[in-house]
C-alpha cells in the first residue's frame, strides 16, 4: 500500500482561523477548568484551530470528509487519530491570526493481530501572527472493518480499581454522551463512534461510544495546567493505547521527575487508554 500512495506523500493543505475568546472560554468550560485569565488560549486549542469544513454532501458514511483530497483515498474503512508528538513553541494569543500548513509526511501498511493496518503522519505547523506556535505530528491508522459486529456491555461497577500508588497527580473523570457532544461540536468531528450508539457498536463493534483521543489528550493537558499553571509545557507525546467509552471511568495520573514529566489514563478496569510523556518549560 506505500507504494502506491506515495505519490500522497508531501501533499500539503493551508487551513486559516482565529483565536476566538468565546471559543477558548468554551473550550475551558468544557474541560470544567477556570476560565483562561490570561491573554493566551490553554494548551490542546490547537486542536479547535483550523478545522476541516468539508460540505455535508462531502462527507462519507462514518462522518468523515470523504478521502482523496489531502488524505489518500486509503480503502481501509475504520480510521482513528491514535497519537501526536507536539512542541509547543510559543502561546496562541487570544484574537492571534492563525495559520496551519498541514503536510503528508508518510504512508505505510503493516499486518496486525486485527488485519491490515495503514498508518499516515501529518505535520502541523501552526502559525500565530506570522510566528510559529505549535509544530505537531499526527498519526492516522486504518483498519479493516470489524470482525463481529456483536459488542460487549460494559460493566463498569464490576471492574477492579487500577493501582495508583506510583502516581503523584491524580484525577478521576468519566466522560459523559454530552463532554464527547461538545468537544466533537468544538473541534467540528462528525464520525459517528462519538455520537451514533448504534453505528459504534452495530458497524464498528464497539462496546459503546467512543472517547476522542485529543479529547482524552486534552484532559491530560489540562491535568498538568492544574499542577503546574498555564502555558508550562515545552513539548506534549501521546499515543492511544486502547479505546476509552463513554460512562466508564477514567483515572488521568501522571508523575514529574525534573522536567520530565510521565502521564497516562487509565480505565476503571487499570488498562492504559493513552500513554504520554512531556516536558516542563524551564
Amino acid at each position: 500500500m506505500s507504494e502506491r500512495w506515495s505519490d500522497w506523500i508531501g501533499n500539503s493543505a493551508r487551513a486559516q482561523d482565529v483565536v476566538a475568546q468565546p471559543a477558548v472560554a468554551r473550550f475551558a468550560a468544557m474541560l470544567d477548568s477556570p476560565q483562561p485569565a490570561g491573554a493566551s488560549a490553554p494548551q490542546g486549542f490547537h486542536w479547535c484551530l483550523c478545522l476541516p469544513n468539508a460540505p455535508t454532501a462531502e462527507i462519507d458514511v462514518d462522518g468523515h470528509p470523504k478521502r482523496g483530497t489531502f488524505l489518500p483515498p486509503i480503502e481501509l474503512p475504520r480510521r482513528m487519530w491514535v497519537g501526536s508528538d507536539v512542541s509547543f513553541v510559543a502561546p496562541l494569543p487570544i484574537v492571534a491570526k492563525v495559520e496551519r500548513v498541514s503536510t503528508v509526511a508518510s504512508v505505510t501498511e503493516k499486518d496486525g493481530s486485527s488485519g491490515r493496518l495503514a498508518f499516515v503522519e501529518i505535520d502541523h505547523v501552526t502559525s500565530a501572527d506570522g510566528a510559529v506556535a505549535v509544530r505537531e505530528r499526527q498519526t492516522i491508522v486504518y483498519r479493516e472493518a470489524a470482525a463481529s459486529a456483536q459488542a460487549k456491555v460494559i460493566a463498569a461497577d464490576a471492574l477492579a480499581a487500577p493501582d495508583l500508588s506510583g502516581w503523584t497527580w491524580q484525577r478521576r473523570v468519566v466522560p459523559s454522551e454530552v463532554l464527547l457532544f461538545r468537544y466533537s461540536a468544538l473541534t467540528f468531528n462528525s464520525h459517528r463512534i462519538h455520537y451514533d450508539l448504534p453505528y459504534a457498536t452495530a458497524i464498528e463493534g464497539y462496546p459503546g461510544l467512543v472517547v476522542q483521543g485529543p479529547l482524552t489528550a486534552s484532559l491530560l493537558l489540562d491535568l498538568c495546567a492544574r499542577e503546574l499553571g498555564p502555558d508550562a509545557l515545552a513539548s506534549f507525546a501521546f499515543r492511544a493505547r486502547t479505546p476509552a467509552f463513554a460512562g466508564e471511568a477514567m483515572h488521568l495520573v501522571g508523575r514529574r521527575s525534573g522536567s520530565e514529566i510521565a502521564l497516562a489514563a487509565l480505565g476503571g478496569d487499570g488498562r492504559t487508554i493513552i500513554s504520554a510523556t512531556a516536558t516542563a518549560r524551564s
